[in-house]
């Protein structure tokens, strides 16, 4: 919008239902509070043990590795990673091959805590496809991973 256009009508607006961004938040809010209440029995975030499946599927990914993969800006994964790396669950060292370069470990805290919270997880996992059908659950997925590849 320019400072000089009208301010838009309601009737102007598109209608209710149609934004795929407000459609795709509303969903991942509510599946988050399933995962977050099942997950946080052990003391993590869903996003947490998320940053950790990562890390432990990757070995040593470097900064900018994890932030892709992630889909976050390096920003908000320094942030995401502080209390991770303060409770001993990840370590963020220079890589000694290339001093500009951050990689990212997990602790033998960090796996127990990843194991610790497999079983919680997957007692979210079960409630959600049990609500929503295991099927249309991995169609989903196959949706949103979709999405999730696509550089727009």
């Amino acid at each position: 919008m320019v400072d000089d256009d009208p301010p838009l009508q309601w009737s102007e607006m598109p209608e209710c239902g149609r934004c795929n961004a407000t459609a795709l938040r509303r969903a991942m809010r509510r599946v988050s509070l399933i995962y977050d209440s099942y997950i946080a029995q052990c003391g993590l975030k869903t996003t947490q043990r998320s940053i950790l499946g990562y890390i432990s599927r990757a070995g040593a990914p470097t900064m900018g590795e994890l932030a892709d993969e992630l889909v976050l800006c390096r920003s908000a994964l320094t942030h995401n990673l502080a209390p991770l790396e303060r409770d001993g669950l990840v370590t963020v060292n220079t890589d000694p091959k290339n001093k500009r370069v951050r990689l990212v470990r997990l602790t033998p805290k960090g796996l127990e805590k990843l194991k610790e919270s497999t079983l919680l997880w997957q007692a979210a996992q079960d409630r959600f496809e049990s609500a929503f059908g295991a099927g249309e659950a991995k169609k989903l997925r196959a949706v949103l991973n979709g999405i999730g590849r696509m550089n727009f």
